[in-house]
């Protein structure tokens, strides 16, 4: 008799023992999917800020770009200016040169006074003329050398752009390499 007891005790509980087994194998398996569901909205966040902040990143290494392009076409306006007025001094001296030779050349005692007056007059025209073209040579050098150190400035600031731009890019490569390697 009690092996009859014994077995309607086992054939009620044992059903429920297994489904108390059940429902505690799903209960885990519900928690692990929502752990999990968690860990990929963290790395879809985390994914979106990086993306963001390259994209920025990015942004800010074009607009560094045209600021040195920039940088570099007034370095060599200065620079054609420059060569210009040198090229206008060296001419007007040459011509200065030559205008004092021809003085001296004409200077005969019957020579006329006008003609010597001429001579002084535009001797005088090219030495002034000479005297501006020296300080805007000197001016044109100012600019070339503030145009070269605006150059460097804004090469220095694209290259650390740059430099962040990859270390970036090796953070993504490890992140990626790391979320790679973790179990699933």
């Amino acid at each position: 008799m009690y092996r009859s007891w014994f077995l309607v005790f086992s054939l009620l509980v044992m059903p429920g023992a297994a489904f108390a087994q059940s429902a505690s194998s799903d209960s885990q398996a519900l928690q692990a999917l929502v752990s999990e569901v968690r860990q990929l909205r963290q790395l879809l966040q985390t994914s979106a800020v990086a993306t963001q902040r390259a994209q920025i990143l990015v942004y800010r290494v074009q607009a560094q770009e045209t600021a040195v392009a920039r940088a570099f076409q007034r370095l060599d306006d200065a620079r054609s200016k420059l060569a210009e007025a040198q090229s206008s001094r060296k001419r007007v001296a040459a011509d200065l040169k030559r205008m004092e030779e021809a003085r001296s050349d004409a200077e005969t005692p019957g020579q006329n006074p006008n003609e010597h007056k001429q001579f002084e007059q535009v001797v005088a025209q090219l030495k002034a003329q000479l005297e501006l073209l020296a300080s805007e040579e000197q001016e044109r050098q100012g600019i070339e050398t503030e145009a070269e150190e605006q150059l460097h400035t804004e090469q220095a600031k694209l290259s650390g752009l740059q430099e962040q731009l990859d270390r970036l890019d090796r953070e993504l490569e490890n992140s990626g390499r790391q979320s790679g390697r973790s179990p699933q």
